[in-house]
C-alpha cells in the first residue's frame, strides 16, 4: 500500500472533500482516511440498489443497553443505527444540569463516506457579512440585554477574513456542489447566482411564506423584508459538474425522505455524489474507508506519521507533505488531544495557548409548531420551503438588545410520514428518539389511529438557527477515566447557556411564533380550526446540554493573533508547518444559519492556500 502522499486528509466530509476534489485536480497525490463505509447510491451500483437502507436514524435491530460505568444513564435504552457507533464503544460524555456525566450519541453526524452531508436535511444559507465581524459589531453597545459580566463584548471575534474574501468560494460550493433555491429576497451579497431552480413548495407552506411577509413587513415597513426559496442541497436539473442527472419530471424528486436519511437515487448533494465521486477513478486519489485514525507523530514543526488501524485492526501509518483533520469538531479536537497526550513536543506545539478544545460552540436553535387549517400529503416536499433574513438586520439586533442573529425558516418534511413521527413526536434527540412513544401509552390502538388522523399533514413548524455565545468555559476535554473499545480516552463535553444565548432563543422563537400567528391568513379551507402548539428553544430540552443539532463547532477557531486562536487564518495549526483544520472546529463564532455550506466554502479557500504551497 502507497505511503506517501503530498497531502492525507481524515474526514470526508464538508470540511475534507473539498480540499480533496481541489487538489486532485491539481494533479496532487492525495489520501483520504474515513471511519466509515462508503454506501453508493443506485445508479452507482452494477445492481441497480442503493447501499442505504432509509433507516440511517431508526434502529431495526435489538434494544441495547448503556453499559458505561460512571455515567449517570447507565442501563438506560438505546438503539443504534448502521451509520453511528455503538454508544458503549465509542460514547461522547457529556456534563449535565446536575454535574453528573452522561453518554450521548450526539455528535458522531455520520461514520460514512460524505459525513453529515449523506444525512442532513441540505438547508445550505450563506452567514451574514455581520456573522463574521461580531467583534465590531457589537463594540461599545450599551443596549445589550441579558449580559450582565459583559461576556458579549469581551469574547465576541472577528473572523480574520471579510465576506467579501469568502463570498467566491461560496459562490464555488454552489456550483460545485449542487443547490437549489433563489437569490431573490436574500440579505446577503451574492456576485453571481448558481442555484438550480427549486421544486414547487408543498401546499402546506403557503402557510410559512405569508406569515413571513407579514413580519417583513412589520419590522421594515420602507422597504419590506422578504421571504426567499430555502437554498437546498438537492439538484433539480443535470449537474453537469457531478455528471448527476435529475428526473425527466423533476418534481418527482420530492420525498420526505431527504431529511436524515440517506439518499438513494445521488440527488442530494453530499460530498460523495458532487465531489468525491467525480474525482474518485483519478490515479492520484485514493479513499481508505473504514480505517480509524488513532494519533498523529511528529518531527519538530512537521506532523510526520499519520498513524491508524485498518479494517482488520491492523496498525498501519501514512505520510503527507500536508496533513488536514476534518473528521467533526469534537473528534478532530480529540484526535489532537490524544496525540499530544502521546508526545510531549507535540503537546507543546498544539497547546501552546492553551486554547484547543476551548470556545466549543453549537447552535441557538427551536421554534414554534402549529396545526394548520389544511391537510397536506407531507411526503411530497423537500426539507424547507421558505426562509428569510428578517431577523439577521442589524436593525433587529439593535432593536432588541441581541448580540447576533439568526435565519428562519420553516420545515415542511416533519412529520410528514407515520415513520417520522419516531423523531418528531415528542422526541429531543438521537439519545430520546423513542420517548414520544414511550412516554405516551395513549398513542396505541385507537388512539394512535385518532392521532394520525388528526395530526398528520397538518402539522408545520418554523425553525431559526442563530449564533450562540463562545464561552471558554465550553469545551472539549478527554475524559479522565472513560475509555473507547480501543482504549482510548473518550470525549468530555462541558457545555452550558449563556442567559444571553436564552434570550435570543426566546426572542427568535417569538418570531416564528408570529411567523404562525400571521399565516392564519393566508387563503385555503378552514375546515379545521387553528392550533397553536408550542414554541421555545433548545435550552428548554430535557438533556439540552447534549442537543447539538449536528453542529459541531469551534474548539479550535482561526484568528490572526497566536495567542488568541489555535489555527491562523488558513487554518494551519501555529506551531506545525503541514498541519491545518477545516471541519467546523475553525469557527470564532457559530454563524446565524446551517454551518455545512460554510464549512464547505472555506475548505475551497483553504485548498487554494495549499496550492500555492505544494
Amino acid at each position: 500500500m502507497e505511503t506517501q502522499f503530498d497531502v492525507v486528509i481524515i474526514g470526508s466530509g464538508g470540511g475534507g472533500a473539498p480540499i480533496a476534489h481541489t487538489l486532485v485536480k491539481a494533479g496532487k497525490s492525495v489520501l483520504i482516511l474515513e471511519k466509515g463505509p462508503l454506501f453508493k447510491p443506485q445508479y452507482q451500483n452494477p445492481n441497480g440498489l442503493s447501499d442505504f437502507k432509509r433507516d440511517e436514524l431508526f434502529a431495526d435491530g435489538p434494544e441495547k443497553r448503556i453499559r458505561i460505568p460512571g455515567v449517570a444513564n447507565q442501563n438506560e435504552a438505546f438503539y443504534s443505527s448502521h451509520v453511528e457507533p455503538d454508544i458503549n464503544d465509542e460514547p461522547h460524555i457529556y456534563r449535565g444540569f446536575d454535574g453528573q456525566d452522561r453518554a450521548t450519541i450526539e455528535g458522531y453526524t455520520a461514520q460514512v463516506v460524505g459525513g453529515g452531508t449523506q444525512l442532513y436535511g441540505g438547508v445550505s444559507l450563506r452567514f451574514t457579512p455581520t456573522d463574521l465581524r461580531l467583534q465590531s459589531f457589537n463594540a461599545g453597545r450599551n443596549d445589550l440585554k441579558e449580559d450582565p459580566n459583559g461576556d458579549i463584548q469581551r469574547e465576541a471575534r472577528d473572523w480574520p477574513i471579510s465576506y467579501e474574501q469568502l463570498e467566491p468560494y461560496y459562490l464555488k460550493a454552489e456550483y460545485l456542489v449542487g443547490f437549489n433555491g433563489t437569490v431573490e429576497n436574500q440579505l446577503k451579497p451574492f456576485s453571481g447566482d448558481k442555484y438550480q431552480p427549486p421544486l414547487e413548495p408543498n401546499p402546506i407552506s403557503i402557510y410559512a411564506k405569508v406569515g413571513m411577509e407579514q413580519i417583513g413587513k412589520q419590522l421594515n415597513s420602507n422597504k419590506p423584508i422578504k421571504p426567499y426559496r430555502t437554498p437546498l442541497a438537492v439538484i433539480t436539473r443535470d449537474h453537469e459538474p457531478s455528471g448527476r442527472k435529475a428526473p425527466q419530471d423533476p418534481e418527482t424528486i420530492k420525498t420526505s425522505y431527504v431529511n436524515r436519511f440517506g439518499c438513494p437515487l445521488g440527488l442530494k448533494s453530499n460530498t460523495w455524489v458532487s465531489l468525491l465521486s467525480p474525482i474518485a477513478n483519478q490515479p492520484n486519489f485514493e479513499i481508505r474507508t473504514n480505517c480509524v485514525v488513532t494519533h498523529l507523530e511528529s518531527e519538530g514543526s512537521k506532523v510526520s506519521r499519520v498513524v491508524y488501524r485498518d479494517p482488520s485492526g491492523k496498525t498501519r501509518f501514512v505520510q503527507g507533505k500536508i496533513v488536514v483533520v476534518a473528521c467533526s469538531a469534537i473528534e478532530s479536537i480529540r484526535l489532537l488531544k490524544l496525540s499530544a497526550q502521546m508526545s510531549s513536543e507535540f503537546d507543546r506545539r498544539i497547546n501552546q495557548n492553551d486554547l484547543l478544545g476551548k470556545y466549543f460552540l453549537t447552535h441557538c436553535f427551536g421554534g414554534a409548531s402549529a396545526l394548520m387549517p389544511t391537510r397536506s400529503d407531507k411526503s411530497q416536499a423537500l426539507d424547507a420551503d421558505w426562509a428569510t433574513d428578517a431577523c439577521a438586520t442589524d436593525d433587529f439586533l439593535k432593536s432588541r438588545g441581541l448580540w447576533a442573529g439568526g435565519a428562519i425558516y420553516n420545515n415542511t418534511s416533519d412529520q410528514a410520514l407515520p415513520i417520522s413521527l419516531g423523531r418528531t413526536q415528542g422526541s429531543q434527540d438521537l439519545d430520546t428518539l423513542w420517548k414520544g412513544f414511550i412516554n405516551n401509552t395513549g398513542l396505541a390502538g385507537q388512539g394512535l389511529a385518532d392521532f394520525l388522523d388528526q395530526y398528520m399533514g397538518r402539522g408545520l413548524s418554523v425553525s431559526f438557527m442563530a449564533n450562540q455565545l463562545p464561552l471558554k468555559t465550553n469545551r472539549i476535554e478527554l475524559h479522565p477515566t472513560i475509555k473507547d473499545k480501543w482504549g482510548r480516552p473518550v470525549a468530555h463535553i462541558i457545555k452550558e447557556w449563556h442567559s444571553h444565548d436564552r434570550y435570543l432563543m426566546n426572542t427568535l422563537a417569538d418570531m416564528c411564533k408570529q411567523v404562525l400567528d400571521n399565516g392564519q391568513n393566508a387563503p385555503g379551507d378552514r375546515k379545521f380550526p387553528y392550533e397553536f402548539l408550542g414554541s421555545g428553544g433548545v435550552y428548554m430540552a430535557e438533556n439540552a446540554l447534549a442537543r447539538i443539532a449536528n453542529h459541531i463547532l469551534g474548539g479550535a477557531r482561526f484568528g490572526t493573533d497566536r495567542k488568541d486562536s489555535v489555527l491562523d487564518v488558513n487554518c494551519r495549526t501555529w506551531d506545525f508547518d503541514n498541519l491545518y483544520v477545516t471541519d467546523g472546529s475553525f469557527m470564532p463564532t457559530s454563524g446565524g444559519a446551517n454551518p455545512t455550506l460554510t464549512i464547505q466554502a472555506n475548505s475551497f479557500r483553504v485548498a487554494d492556500e495549499l496550492l500555492k504551497r505544494l
